[in-house]
């Protein structure tokens, strides 16, 4: 039954995932209540770079003006402990923001529709009443991993993106709409004797990347800007769809991909309809439940089991000096890795 007055949705995180679909469900004339546990602006340990989320999925969640500044990246190079392995052009362009910026006007832009922002709020995940989606992160499980971030002045990068493989370790360099350069790494844990962001530089040379160490030891750090976490190596496969889960509580790629935060948005853009038909009375929640379950499937189920493949190549000093070697003979299938992440 068609509903006159909708029903309302309430979002349970605010992160990228959460504050795109909460705006584009309020322009839909939906009434949507985000809870974030924390506030805005703040500082997230992550690439800060939107590789893979193409033009339609940001003109349908209508993000164009928030992304208006985003720093282009259209090239990327690879580098194997000291050795600058080959560079390649992206068969896309990517967009460098930092989360600072992008989550606070995302946040803006959301009460600006009409939303109904709630920070500092903490919603039990055992409570999941119709209506209600799950937007937040899940605990890492498993061995224990370091993300580290932190952003810096003055570094001249070799390309618009950088990669770099340590030993047990890699991490990304990508310049932002500030001008800085964001340094964000994954790192087996390590018992150093550094603090905050000195942490950065400290655990860079004991994987064994000493000269990425000494560039950021010659460029301004923003000791403000870092922050750490314990992450996830990544999902093989995206949540069971007993409840409506997107971005990192549907499923959370690996980080080398690069296509952490387009996955997000593509998890938005895939439940604005079926949260709309069920706001206005067009289908039920168990529904809505499915049909986003079955999009999330078809979207991310192949991308996520070729990138937990892959991971240990970027990962694993043996199989990295193989990554190395395609590399440098030419032989490394970018392109056809590129599409299939993506």
């Amino acid at each position: 039954m068609l509903l006159n007055r909708p029903l309302p949705i309430e979002i349970v995180g605010g992160g990228p995932a959460g504050l795109s679909l909460g705006l584009a469900l309020r322009r839909a004339g939906v009434p949507v209540t985000i809870f974030e546990a924390g506030s805005y602006p703040r500082h997230r340990v992550c690439g800060e770079f939107i590789s893979g989320a193409g033009d339609s999925t940001v003109a349908r969640l209508g993000l164009r003006e928030i992304l208006r500044d985003a720093h282009p990246h259209r090239t990327a190079t690879y580098h194997f402990r000291e050795q600058p392995l080959r560079s390649f052009s992206l068969p896309a362009t990517a967009w460098g923001i930092s989360r600072y910026a992008f989550d606070a006007r995302l946040a803006a832009a959301f009460v600006a529709a009409g939303g109904n922002l709630q920070t500092g709020a903490r919603i039990p995940e055992s409570e999941a009443p119709p209506g209600r989606v799950f937007s937040s992160g899940r605990k890492p499980h498993g061995e224990s991993w370091v993300g580290l971030k932190v952003h810096v002045r003055n570094l001249i990068l070799v390309s618009g993106f950088e990669v770099h493989l340590g030993n047990r370790a890699y991490v990304g360099l990508s310049g932002l709409e500030t001008g800085a350069v964001n340094v964000c790494g994954m790192f087996a844990h390590r018992p150093l004797a550094a603090r905050g962001a000195e942490l950065v530089p400290a655990y860079l040379a004991a994987a064994g990347m000493g000269a990425l160490a000494e560039r950021l030891g010659d460029a301004a750090i923003d000791p403000a800007s870092f922050c750490t976490t314990a992450v996830t190596l990544g999902d093989r496969r995206v949540a069971a769809p007993d409840r409506i889960r997107i971005g990192d509580a549907c499923a959370a790629i690996p980080a080398f991909t690069g296509n952490g935060l387009a996955m997000a948005l593509q998890g938005a853009e895939l439940t604005v309809e079926p949260l709309r038909a069920y706001a206005f009375g067009q289908s039920s929640w168990e529904e809505s439940i499915r049909a986003v379950g079955a999009a999330q499937r078809r979207r991310f189920s192949r991308r996520l089991k070729t990138a937990a493949f892959l991971q240990p190549f970027f990962l694993e000093p043996r199989l990295q000096r193989l990554v190395a070697a395609l590399f440098n003979l030419r032989l490394a299938p970018i392109r056809a890795f590129y599409y299939a992440l993506r």
